[in-house]
């Protein structure tokens, strides 16, 4: 037995060492919009982006592919983030009063953000929180930060090693003189000495940092907003919360108690608070003045507005979510005399980023590359297609440059960062189905999640939207004048057109699109606009059962006059299943012209080149009134409910009375499997009484062998929630006759799970052990012929075992348990392709499941082994695991909020993840740390992934599993290189945990900073 054990390890560590090769999981790239923004910063030197959210994430954003996230420790919104000015820092203001500082450090020639510092203001012994309660900040261009404080103070505090600067602090406009809190600070643009501080109540004074003194004051009566100080140094406008701003001018008075320039623009009713205000010059020409809010109160109160006035136009952009903040970007260097014409306005809203081009006529809105916001209308499911072929490609793409006339042709205006990813190695399309019955393109193929083309199928039938309707622009003469900007709109006209299945054949252009009431679509794209009436096939598929009476929504109004269909996917076949139902299946087969469809009541298979259908099958068990009452029912039977709960209790009542009986008869009856597997749970059977076991969860088209092992015929597959598995021979006519004669079906097979677990995912092996070729796959030439000389396996994926069954005769071959094991079910499962990532043309097949604990597992294919498993998703985000879809080459996307995609991977080979560098804006290098050091201090400190001394604050968060873990990596590298190495590990531990050096610049020698005790 030692020396069997002892073989086996050997295979086994080959094996292990192969694996290695194979698989690899990592979380790699972020997709769509942040969830909950919270803060908005600019790098103008930089050219960069940054956005921090409520969940304490903050994300960078350049060039596209040019992207950074990291996560703060504690769970707190990010308030305010501000880049340093021409540095590689930024400062982090949370919600619990911590300031974090963050750096682009290079290393290896890539950017990492990193954490590199916090600090909290600590008041005098018995203040009041007030005194450190920050409420602005500003970065100087001198590198130290001012804080104003809700108490009135403003600190000043040295970073990067976040060190108060007692003897320059201004204190003597707190609390003393009730002003409240500091409500904005700005930086003269002409003498960096002096700054403007401006209080709650309206008073703002000009400070001089050099003579620690107040050189003018100006008396504002109402609440102040914000403040901006014009480029020349001499006017200063300040906004207030009555909707009115004021013009103010520094000169040698040391009191001004009247604005130069009152103005109030929406009127003289009550209006909103002006929350942010700018006003920006032009070489030629009056300026740009841009404020948010300001909006009559009455009419227009829930509006969320940014106003534009230049010269004689004057557009208040209405948004419709709530407004975070803005920024403007100039042409030409941030640091030259004059900064440059008004190019483009960044608006952050809640939901999404809004980019408007301020020097085309019509101040159209550019396009995003990123944070393109997914859930426009919210997300039903999701469709992954790998390998796109040019021509295909070529043709969506330009479907959807059709449909993007209204955006300015200006180019992406933040380009900070260089992409150093190499290009994609081949065309990936996301397909995403929303509720507003649309399908949207995405390009998954890099970094970029890019939006390529818009499908609507609301075309077909009659809903109670106007299609003249105008949405951009408002009624002529209408003050204010507003015009609607941003795309996301979550309202749906009605919920019955929502998208519930995708499949496209990527080789024919065949598109088949299912939706919530049952409508079943077949679409096919088309390079031109074309007029066509979609007739609809009602299929029913209750059978004319009697006794059922469908209580759930009515079925979609189709069109029955000629509708015109823009270029793109057009729909020339409508199914309408009946009852009306949530399609829950879908399968295509291009080569074969067919398309089966299955809902919670049966299955059908339908002809769409001849137009109709061939079979029906109802799955409806007579219990299953659950699936008669339909998704939007609001009609529950309690009696029902109760009935079923007593019925549960009476079950396990009568097995818990008989139990000897069964324990008796399952010890001889699986001996056996007890001795493989000793420890395992015990699984009851499922009741046939469950409702929805006619609800058919998956569907599967395969020429294989039916009757006997040498002929192969087409069929289809079914399986369903009540552990059942369906099987048709289909019998198709020559290709002479394909339009003239019927094609057929007949039952051939069906398999009934013993414990009647939901059969989630079905697949077919060949004489080699391979899953078979899509339709069309072979003809083109992208895949090995399947082996039809070999026998053939039926793989059947439950919610609770991986069953492998031979063909023709339908017997266990093998099994693979998870529930039996680890209590997990399966909620996701595919077929992937993992290539070696040291031998380039080695490759395996591997089925990738996701269970309802969030784990994924990689099982080997014929073998049905497990090979590795990787905790993915928390189990508790039951949506996440819902939408997860797997690509065809060990990749996944899953949403970890409404409006983002997180993508893994688990192939060692194919990997997809943000890699770029952000240089000085100074000297236009990385900024890099000392190899030697680096390499010491990550020895000397242990693993990366541990936590280090929780003194020195160093670390970033890696476990929270709603965000990445890549890009933030726990780190002990100091902020400073040293002119000599550390000694021992004792002498690091000090300097670390020593807040007095933790971040000095220095080159003065280790050996003089620290000696031993210190």
């Amino acid at each position: 037995a030692r020396m069997k054990r002892f073989r086996r390890h050997g295979h086994d560590s080959q094996r292990d060492k192969l694996k290695q090769e194979l698989f690899q999981f990592n979380k790699t790239v972020e997709h769509g919009f942040p969830h909950q923004p919270s803060a908005l910063g600019y790098s103008p030197s930089l050219d960069l982006l940054a956005i921090g959210t409520r969940s304490g994430a903050i994300k960078l954003y350049g060039a596209p592919g040019v992207e950074f996230m990291g996560l703060h420790d504690e769970n707190a919104a990010v308030t305010q983030v501000h880049f340093l000015p021409n540095e590689l820092e930024l400062v982090t203001l949370l919600d619990d009063n911590s300031l974090h500082m963050w750096t682009l450090r290079a290393h290896n020639s890539v950017s990492e953000l990193l954490e590199v510092g916090r600090f909290t203001l600590t008041g005098p012994p018995g203040a009041p929180p007030s005194v450190t309660r920050v409420t602005s900040v500003l970065a100087l261009s001198s590198g130290e930060l001012l804080l104003g404080t809700e108490g009135g103070h403003v600190f000043v505090v040295e970073v990067p090693g976040f060190r108060e600067l007692e003897e320059r602090n201004i204190s003597e406009y707190g609390p003393r003189r009730n002003l409240e809190c500091v409500e904005a600070l700005q930086e003269n643009p002409r003498n960096p000495q002096q700054v403007l501080i401006g209080y709650g109540r309206g008073l703002m004074v000009l400070w001089d940092l050099q003579k620690k003194c107040a050189v003018q004051h100006f008396l504002g009566t109402q609440q102040l907003e914000s403040v901006w100080w014009m480029e020349d140094g001499i006017t200063i406008i300040s906004s207030h919360s009555d909707g009115s701003y004021c013009h103010w001018s520094v000169s040698e008075e040391d009191v001004q108690s009247q604005p130069n320039k009152q103005e109030t623009p929406y009127g003289s009713f009550p209006c909103k608070a002006i929350s942010k205000i700018l006003q920006l010059p032009t070489k030629q020409g009056p300026p740009y003045l841009i404020f948010s809010g300001g909006m009559p109160r009455a009419s227009y109160g829930d509006r969320h507005c940014i106003s534009v006035i230049h010269s004689k136009t004057h557009i208040a952009l209405d948004f419709t979510s709530r407004i975070i903040d803005f920024f403007v970007i100039r042409e030409g260097k941030p640091w030259s005399t004059f900064p440059g014409e008004p190019s483009a306005l960044v608006v952050l809203v809640e939901e999404e980023l809004v980019v408007v081009d301020l020097q085309s006529e019509g101040w159209p809105v550019i396009q995003t590359p990123y944070l393109v916001p997914l859930h426009c209308s919210a997300i039903t499911c999701s469709h992954h297609v790998s390998s796109i072929p040019l021509k295909l490609w070529e043709r969506v793409l330009a479907t959807g440059e059709l449909q993007n006339t209204h955006y300015s042709r200006k180019p992406w205006p933040i380009n900070g960062g260089k992409n150093l990813a190499p290009d994609p190695p081949q065309r990936d399309l996301l397909l995403t189905g929303h509720e507003d019955g649309t399908v949207r393109f995405w390009d998954a193929s890099g970094v970029c999640l890019y939006p390529m083309y818009k499908l609507s199928t609301a075309g077909v039938f009659h809903t109670d939207a106007d299609p003249n309707d105008n949405m951009n622009q408002g009624a002529e003469g209408e003050w204010p004048p507003f015009r609607k900007v941003g795309c996301f709109d979550p309202y749906s006209d009605d919920p019955r057109l929502g998208v519930q299945k995708i499949h496209l054949c990527k080789y024919s252009g065949y598109l088949t699109v299912a939706g919530t009431a049952g409508q079943v679509l077949v679409m096919e794209l088309n390079d031109e606009a074309a007029e066509q009436t979609v007739e609809a096939t009602v299929v029913d598929l209750l059978q004319g059962q009697e006794g059922f009476r469908w209580k759930g929504q009515a079925r979609l109004d189709v069109r029955h006059e000629p509708v015109t269909f823009p270029p793109g996917f057009q729909p020339f076949a409508l199914v309408q299943c009946l009852p009306p139902a949530v399609v829950t299946a879908i399968a295509l087969h291009s080569e074969w012209k067919l398309v089966a469809f299955g809902t919670s009541h049966g299955f059908g298979l339908y002809d769409y080149q001849q137009r109709t259908n061939i079979m029906v099958r109802c799955t409806l068990n007579p219990s299953d009134q659950l699936a008669l009452e339909g998704p939007l029912s609001r009609v529950k039977s309690i009696k029902k409910s109760l009935r079923q709960s007593f019925r549960r209790i009476r079950r396990s009542r009568k097995v818990a009375g008989s139990y000897p009986e069964i324990n008796a008869r399952l010890d001889a009856e699986n001996l056996q499997d007890m001795e493989l597997a000793p420890v395992q749970r015990k699984i009851e059977a499922r009741s046939s009484d469950d409702s929805f076991t006619g609800l058919v969860r998956t569907l599967y088209f395969a020429d294989s062998f039916m009757s006997d092992g040498g002929h192969s015929t087409p069929s289809l597959w079914a399986g369903t929630n009540g552990g059942a598995v369906f099987a048709y021979v289909i019998r198709l006519p020559p290709v002479e006759r394909r339009m003239e004669d019927k094609v057929t079906a007949h039952p051939a097979k069906e398999i009934q799970l013993m414990h009647r677990a939901p059969v989630v995912g079905l697949a077919i092996l060949d004489g080699r052990g391979a899953p078979l070729p899509e339709p069309l796959e072979v003809a083109h030439d992208l895949a090995r012929s399947p082996d039809m000389l070999g026998s053939h396996h039926l793989l059947v994926v439950s919610e609770e075992q991986i069953k492998l069954f031979t063909l023709p005769k339908v017997s266990a071959k093998t099994k693979l348990k998870l529930t039996a094991t680890d209590g997990s079910r399966v909620r996701r499962v595919g077929v992937a392709s993992f290539g070696s990532s040291r031998v380039e043309d080695y490759s395996e097949s591997g089925l990738v499941v996701l269970t309802n604990l969030g784990d994924l597992h990689v099982v080997s294919l014929p073998a049905i082994k497990m090979q590795v498993h990787y905790p993915c998703i928390r189990r508790e985000d039951v949506s996440g695991i819902a939408s997860c879809v797997f690509t065809k080459h060990g990749q996944g996307f899953y949403l970890i909020s409404p409006s983002e995609f997180e993508r893994f991977s688990l192939s060692a080979r194919c990997l997809v993840e943000p890699r770029s560098l952000v240089e000085s804006s100074n000297s236009k290098a990385p900024i890099s740390t000392s190899n030697t050091n680096q390499t010491k201090l990550k020895k000397d400190s242990g693993d990366a992934g541990e936590t280090p001394d929780p003194f020195c604050h160093l670390k970033a968060s890696n476990n929270k599993m709603a965000h990445s873990d890549h890009m933030i990596r726990s780190t002990l590298e100091m902020h400073f290189a040293l002119s000599e190495p550390y000694s021992t590990p004792r002498l690091c531990c000090h300097v670390l945990s020593s807040s007095a050096f933790m971040f000095c610049h220095t080159t003065v020698p280790l050996s003089a900073l620290c000696t031993p005790g210190n």
